[in-house]
């Protein structure tokens, strides 16, 4: 996965995997209490808002949901679907792959780049 795979210095692949792991879990609780929420753009896209740099740890929303499609809790699968609700629209995961994404918790909009 490309998030896996974007390490930092003199990291090793699996030390990256298994801090994206760490990282993932740590935002699914989060998602799970409420600390960070989910939004769903008009064009199908995703946003974790509430996230701090420092527990995105380099992820980018689209890996995160990723991510958490495989492994997040029920919790976040329902705070996904309510996200859902709310846009009038499912996450298309052809647009989280193209990558369009938010900078400003799901206000503005942006292709990949």
């Amino acid at each position: 996965m490309p998030c896996d795979t974007m390490r930092k210095p003199n990291q090793t692949l699996s030390a990256r995997v298994e801090e994206v792991k760490k990282r993932v879990t740590v935002v699914d609780r989060m998602i799970a209490s409420r600390k960070v929420g989910v939004k769903v753009g008009p064009q199908g896209a995703i946003v974790f808002t509430g996230i701090s740099d420092a527990d995105r740890d380099g992820m980018t929303d689209a890996c995160i949901y990723r991510m958490l499609s495989r492994t997040g809790s029920a919790a976040t699968r329902m705070a996904i679907q309510r996200a859902e609700m709310v846009a009038g629209r499912s996450v298309d995961r052809k647009v989280v792959a193209a990558g369009t994404h938010s900078h400003d918790g799901g206000r503005t909009w942006h292709p990949k780049g």
